[in-house]
């Protein structure tokens, strides 16, 4: 039972620490698209939210050229003694370029349903940009965020493809949920397979059900049903 905790606490770990950087990164871009006009706006929207549609395989080989030892930024990690290749960390770096998109989507359209008159009305009184951000904009767009972060948690969590690729398979230090699951599976250890299947399937669902009851208009939906 003891193999059974150790990748579902790491996978918390990674999956935690993904969800925010994902939601750090998610809410600064959501917020600069939401307010941004431009013809290339949905371009920029479109290149952020690739790691959702692309193979996580796919993803995983872009990071791997980009924070590997001979890579753009991996070398220049490795001269300061900081190495991703391998290690829990990468899981988080991988973990949290696939879950991006889904912060960004579910923050961009939260911002876009805040009533600039709110946000204008307080810029008049003096208030500034940064404060009208976290005292206006922010708090009234903090329901879809939430459902988008724990969308970006579930995401992170179940992550496989890309996590493999940059921090590998190694038990006790790299080996995820998922990653525990198709090993457990090629050894033929089918109990073991079905214990992690259910406790991951389990986690998502608590998650997903809860991102669906925050979601904007969730609790309002089911209230018309119920009085009609």
């Amino acid at each position: 039972m003891t193999d059974l905790w150790i990748p579902l606490l790491l996978s918390l770990k990674v999956a935690g620490w993904a969800t925010a950087l994902a939601t750090l990164g998610g809410i600064a871009a959501a917020y600069g698209l939401s307010r941004w006009s431009s013809r290339w706006c949905d371009v920029v929207d479109a290149f952020l939210t690739l790691p959702m549609v692309l193979p996580p395989t796919v993803t995983g080989y872009y990071l791997l050229v980009l924070f590997g030892r001979r890579g753009w930024l991996g070398a220049w990690l490795q001269s300061h003694g900081i190495e991703l290749v391998f290690t829990w960390q990468g899981a988080v770096v991988a973990a949290a370029v696939v879950a991006f998109p889904m912060v960004l989507k579910a923050a961009r359209a939260a911002f876009l349903d805040v009533d600039h008159r709110l946000e204008q009305a307080a810029a008049v009184l003096g208030v500034s940009p940064a404060a009208v951000f976290f005292r206006v904009s922010l708090p009234l767009a903090s329901r879809g965020i939430l459902a988008g972060v724990l969308l970006a948690f579930a995401r992170a969590l179940g992550e496989f493809g890309a996590t493999l690729m940059v921090a590998g398979n190694i038990p006790g230090r790299t080996q995820t949920l998922s990653i525990a699951i198709y090993e457990a599976v090629q050894a033929g250890n089918d109990d073991t397979a079905t214990i992690l299947v259910l406790v991951t399937s389990a986690t998502c669902v608590a998650v997903l059900c809860l991102a669906a009851w925050l979601m904007p208009g969730g609790r309002v939906s089911r209230r018309s049903r119920s009085a009609a």
